[in-house]
C-alpha cells in the first residue's frame, strides 16, 4: 500500500510542477508578468511604427516557436523579439535572447513564411530585437538585424 501511494504521489508531482511554470490566464485576465509583456510589445510596436515599419502580425505562435512582432520595412519582412528586463541580476534583456530562444523564433518565422507569409513571395528577412529595461518609451533600444538565421 505504501508503494502504491508513492507511485501516485510521484505521478502527481510533475503535473503540479508544470502547472507552476506557466501561470494560466484566470477569468480572461493576464498575470502581472503577461500584462507587463503586453505593454512592452505595445511600446515596441509604437516605436517601430514611428520609425517607418508596419506591424502586420503580433504574437505569432506555432508548435515549437513564437515571434512577438512581424513587421514590414519597405520590402523586408522583419521578425522582432521584444525583451523586457527590469532587473539585470540574471543578465539584461540582450543576454536573455539565448540560442534556444533564437531557434524558437526561427521556427515560428519559417512556419509563418510557409503559411500566412506566402502572400509576400520570397522576401528578404531579418531578425530584430527591441530591448527594454523599463516600460519607458524613451529608453527603448532597437537592434536591427540583432541576429541572423544561421
Amino acid at each position: 500500500m505504501t508503494t502504491m501511494r508513492r507511485g501516485v504521489q510521484a505521478a502527481a508531482q510533475p503535473q503540479a510542477r508544470n502547472a507552476r511554470r506557466s501561470a494560466p490566464i484566470v477569468d480572461g485576465l493576464p498575470t502581472p508578468a503577461q500584462a507587463r509583456g503586453q505593454q512592452a510589445e505595445d511600446l515596441a510596436a509604437q516605436h517601430l511604427s514611428a520609425h517607418g515599419l508596419r506591424v502586420i502580425e503580433r504574437n505569432v505562435r506555432c508548435r515549437g516557436g513564437e515571434v512577438d512582432l512581424i513587421c514590414l520595412d519597405r520590402g523586408t519582412v522583419v521578425f522582432v523579439e521584444v525583451r523586457l528586463r527590469s532587473n539585470a541580476r540574471f543578465g539584461g534583456a540582450a543576454e536573455s535572447i539565448t540560442a534556444a530562444k533564437r531557434r524558437r523564433i526561427l521556427i515560428a518565422a519559417q512556419w509563418w513564411l510557409n503559411g500566412a507569409g506566402r502572400r509576400f513571395g520570397a522576401p528578404p528577412c531579418r531578425f530584430d530585437a527591441v530591448l527594454l529595461d523599463s516600460l519607458d518609451a524613451a529608453r527603448i533600444n532597437w537592434l536591427p538585424a540583432a541576429f541572423d538565421a544561421g
